[in-house]
């Protein structure tokens, strides 16, 4: 599956509360998730419009690891 293109900080964030995230802190423009699903998982979201390609491609790595998916798997479940 294709990573999505103009995926906005807040729209990521929105979509990870399906899996059990929420913001524990904000450090200017960048939020802190944490989910307690699977284990403690941190992951920084920059709330910016839209993220760049890479950085989003990062995030949807590590989150789609932490709960031992595949990247085209989370990306069904949050329907980016």
């Amino acid at each position: 599956m294709k990573t999505p293109r103009d995926v906005t900080g807040e729209q990521l964030v929105k979509a990870l509360r399906r899996l059990g995230y929420q913001v524990t802190r904000q450090t200017g423009s960048h939020l802190r998730l944490t989910t307690q699903e699977r284990g403690e998982h941190h992951e920084v979201i920059p709330n910016h419009s839209p993220l760049k390609l890479g950085t989003l491609k990062s995030i949807l790595r590590n989150v789609a690891a932490h709960h031992q998916l595949t990247v085209a798997e989370l990306l069904e479940i949050l329907d980016l």
